[in-house]
């Protein structure tokens, strides 16, 4: 069976021996040509912030080159997936705030990740972390709220979104509130003990200002 100048194989869909998930030639292209996660994260900071209550999939994203912490996360999984990585996400869980997605990798058995945020030091991390624990520890300093608290406090186990291919995680035109449902689903653990949690300081003044560098007023 022809399907617009591809093949399908079982319910991925090949264009010229490459897998495209369905994507749009164009979009294909334009994922394969981010070869590296640091090239990947270039392209998600490219793409304007938005705030909305919206679960864009990667195709939408693409076409409409603005997406949240979430929708950013799902592109460069998308990306990651093109270029021969496992499309892996994490959740990082706040008080007080709002949640944060990473986009993860692993290069030489070391873990690295991709992120969309307004804030500065919650988006990129080089392959440098030997557990997905160590790479998540790296966000505490960085994840606050308006009022300087220091808002982290979980993450969760690697989730692979090949899991919800059958719901065309990728290309939906529809809202992919399928993606939060399964990481809210997902295994959660604690950072450090909540009496830690409670005594944390609150982010100092001049470290609360580089944080806020780029950021986009709501």
């Amino acid at each position: 069976m022809r399907l617009s100048g591809g093949r399908l194989s079982g319910n991925r869909v090949t264009r010229n021996g490459h897998e495209s998930f369905g994507l749009s030639t164009e979009n294909v292209r334009t994922l394969r040509g981010l070869k590296t996660p640091i090239q990947i994260q270039r392209f998600i900071d490219g793409i304007a912030y938005q705030y909305g209550n919206t679960a864009w999939s990667p195709q939408r994203a693409l076409r409409e080159r603005k997406g949240h912490c979430l929708e950013g996360a799902l592109l460069a999984a998308a990306a990651l997936r093109i270029n021969g990585y496992p499309p892996l996400l994490m959740d990082l869980e706040a008080v007080h705030d709002d949640d944060h997605v990473l986009a993860l990798y692993r290069e030489r058995g070391l873990w690295g990740s991709i992120a969309k945020s307004n804030f500065a030091g919650l988006r990129f991390r080089a392959p440098v972390y030997r557990t997905p624990r160590e790479l998540a520890l790296s966000y505490v300093d960085h994840y606050y709220n308006l009022r300087g608290e220091r808002t982290l406090r979980a993450y969760s186990v690697p989730v692979n979104l090949s899991r919800l291919d059958s719901r065309h995680w990728m290309t939906s035109e529809e809202d992919v509130w399928c993606v939060p449902e399964l990481l809210i689903a997902a295994r959660h653990y604690p950072l450090f003990p909540d009496k830690v949690a409670r005594e944390l300081p609150r982010l100092d003044r001049r470290s609360f200002e580089a944080g806020m560098h780029g950021w986009v007023k709501h």
